[in-house]
């Protein structure tokens, strides 16, 4: 009776942690019902099906296979195969420091992208209203200041990809290394 009290309490321990992760999602462009799969897969001891999901979150099986596909897109979740087992099987991936690599560096790289797109096609069309000379001191005046912050933006643009570039290496990792807990929950 006694440990039936305490896998109990360890279960709601794990749900408090489960919905945590669950709000959190909005970071990564999913929803809550989304992160909870997450969070549940995370703490499973072993791969699910999406009929053991549908029945573990009390969700429709269409709804659980629209998450695993979020998930998956993401890097969050992956297929495994075990042999004699012939329905698909699914696991969260466990290893956040690639999945905030993974997600942030790709999410971040198109930003960037545009942005860069966006402040070269803005200078070289100053540049040649600048070549016109059609244009008042106050105009000429406003140009330089724009073309100013434009190259301040590109710079942080590629200070930022620079970053991407330590991530993506895992060089990152040489500056900030990543936390090892002594008890190995992997």
């Amino acid at each position: 009776m006694v440990e039936n009290k305490d896998k109990e309490k360890i279960e709601n321990i794990r749900e408090r942690v489960i919905e945590a992760i669950s709000q959190n999602m909005f970071l990564y462009g999913i929803g809550p019902s989304t992160g909870r799969l997450y969070g549940t897969l995370y703490f499973k001891d072993r791969p699910m099906t999406l009929d053991d999901m549908k029945e573990e979150l009390k969700m429709s099986k269409t709804s659980m296979s629209t998450s695993v596909r979020s998930l998956s897109e993401l890097n969050m979740v992956e297929k495994v195969w075990r042999k004699g087992v012939r329905r698909d099987l699914y696991e969260a991936n466990k290893d956040w420091y690639q999945i905030f690599t993974d997600f942030f560096s790709n999410q971040w790289r198109k930003v960037t992208a545009l942005n860069i797109k966006a402040i070269k096609t803005s200078l070289k069309d100053l540049k040649n209203l600048e070549a016109s000379g059609d244009l008042s001191e106050e105009e000429q005046k406003m140009i330089e200041a724009d073309m100013e912050k434009y190259h301040y933006v590109l710079d942080y643009y590629r200070w930022l990809n620079q970053l991407f570039d330590l991530l993506e290496s895992d060089e990152i990792y040489d500056i900030v290394k990543k936390k090892s807990s002594e008890r190995k929950s992997q």
